[in-house]
């Protein structure tokens, strides 16, 4: 897209797979600066693709449209890196549950036992999934 290209509501929303109308929601949310108009046409820049791209970014990543426009209008660098830290260590967490779960569905794709909750290596992976419960005991 060249600096001085425009484009209109539903070429950005179709870039995107996105129906127009997410659009006019991000910006009635303030996550989108409002587009200039010309003729009563939204024209989008450059820079509203970019914003986009980051708005589609942060929610693949797990965050709400609250979230992500507190990112996007927060004024200070460590108020920012603060929200942005906090983001991330649910990132991690959600990491290490989605690798766990992924090693019991490995285990599963090898496993031969008739009744897989008796197999003793699901059984030990599911335990170390689990964890240890309040009273120590794993479940």
């Amino acid at each position: 897209m060249k600096s001085s290209a425009y484009l209109r509501i539903g070429e950005l929303a179709e870039r995107f797979d996105l129906a127009p109308h997410v659009l006019r929601h991000w910006e009635a949310m303030g996550l989108l600066t409002p587009a200039d108009r010309v003729s009563g046409r939204r024209r989008y820049t450059r820079d509203h693709v970019i914003r986009v791209l980051t708005i589609i970014r942060a929610k693949a990543g797990g965050m709400s449209l609250e979230q992500i426009r507190e990112v996007l209008s927060v004024s200070g660098g460590a108020e920012r890196h603060e929200l942005l830290r906090r983001h991330h260590a649910d990132l991690e967490r959600r990491l290490a549950e989605i690798t766990a779960s992924k090693a019991l569905v490995e285990h599963l794709m090898r496993c031969t036992a008739e009744d897989f909750t008796r197999c003793p290596d699901y059984r030990r992976i599911a335990e170390g999934v689990a964890g240890p419960h309040e009273d120590g005991c794993v479940v």
